[in-house]
């Protein structure tokens, strides 16, 4: 027996951190199931199937902002990294889509006050368990709480405003495909109204204890300062009996 991460760095031929990199951010699997634990004990013939994470892709740039859409298994700030300007907003490892990078003080300043005045709309597109046949809107306020595994969000009358409107796109067998609108960014806001409705988010494993290849949440469109923006849906939203294209 021996720790899965050093098995893992054997058989890729890469360093242990890295395989724990790649553990950790869901995107190892062994014996069809998705390894969650780094330093689990396994048998030295254990083999590892490794999903590959695609590259951000540029979907705008000017003198003050670059728009990305980030892949699902990508940690946001590592686009700072790789592309030397700094965020504006933030999306979940999971969730794919767009993500904006400010290249001065004085267009953060401005797009700040507009998010701090709900005055950015914010479009996404999710499968779902069950069948969404009508619109829905939920105002329910969302308490985060942030400990050392990470933010855990939940509805509570202690908690902030939150208000999520959700649209029916295409049914297929007991899932849908459903376009999604916030007016706030609570952490998890999103993934906690769904799944508290009964319409958890494919793939969300931490509120709607759900398994499968990436959580099915992308940041599709985005309104901010007379700017529109959009990012391509993934191809692999094509899974459960969709045929989605690239646009909605």
């Amino acid at each position: 027996m021996e720790k899965a991460y050093k098995l893992l760095a054997k058989q890729e031929n890469i360093s242990n951190n890295e395989a724990k990199d790649l553990i950790d951010a869901g995107l190892v699997s062994a014996k069809g199931q998705i390894l969650k634990v780094a330093r689990a004990e396994m048998s030295e013939n254990t083999k590892f199937s490794v999903q590959k994470v695609a590259k951000p892709a540029i979907v705008f740039e000017n003198d003050d902002i670059l728009v990305v859409n980030k892949p699902p298994f990508f940690v946001s700030e590592k686009l700072e990294k790789i592309f030397k300007f700094k965020l504006l907003n933030r999306l979940d490892k999971e969730t794919s889509g767009i993500v904006l990078l400010y290249k001065n003080e004085e267009f953060k300043e401005r797009a700040i006050k507009e998010f701090k005045n709900m005055r950015v709309k914010k479009t996404y597109i999710a499968i779902v368990q069950g069948i969404v046949s009508e619109e829905m809107e939920f105002d329910e306020p969302i308490l985060t709480i942030k400990g050392k595994t990470g933010a855990f969000s939940r509805i509570s009358p202690h908690g902030k405003s939150a208000i999520t409107r959700i649209f029916p796109l295409m049914i297929s067998g007991k899932k849908s495909l459903v376009k999604i609108e916030i007016d706030t960014g609570r952490t998890h806001q999103i993934r906690v109204h769904l799944s508290n409705a009964g319409f958890g988010i494919i793939g969300d494993e931490k509120y709607a204890k759900n398994s499968s290849k990436r959580m099915f949440l992308h940041a599709y469109e985005l309104e901010l300062l007379d700017l529109k923006f959009r990012a391509k849906i993934p191809n692999d939203f094509n899974v459960f009996g969709f045929e989605i294209g690239k646009e909605i």
